[in-house]
């Protein structure tokens, strides 16, 4: 299983309700490669209890700009539409188990 992958077209409504980890990352960022199994196995142990989704910075600059991503890749929690936690840089599976179960 992979995240859902985000645009400007549905992201309000995605995030909308429920739990969601939004990674905003680039395909030439070496740092957001690394997090890619990472996010993988995330999102597979989470399937039910949360989403987990995607945003190319590249492709979707106004989203990147809108939550102030300066830096990737970028994690940001929402919880019913409103960003609640954000966690730069690579993060290991733990962590984001420990951040998103907070809001669960």
């Amino acid at each position: 299983m992979w995240a859902i992958v985000l645009n400007e077209q549905n992201f309000d409504e995605t995030i909308a309700s429920w739990v969601t980890l939004v990674d905003f990352w680039a395909e030439w960022c070496g740092p957001c490669q690394m997090m890619l199994p990472i996010l993988s196995d995330f999102a597979t142990k989470m399937e039910g209890k949360m989403k987990v989704a995607k945003v190319n910075v590249d492709e979707n600059p106004g989203l990147a700009a809108k939550f102030r991503v300066m830096s990737i890749p970028n994690l940001v929690v929402f919880k019913d539409g409103k960003a609640v936690e954000q966690m730069v840089w690579v993060q290991q599976a733990d962590a984001l188990e420990k951040t998103c179960s907070k809001y669960l």
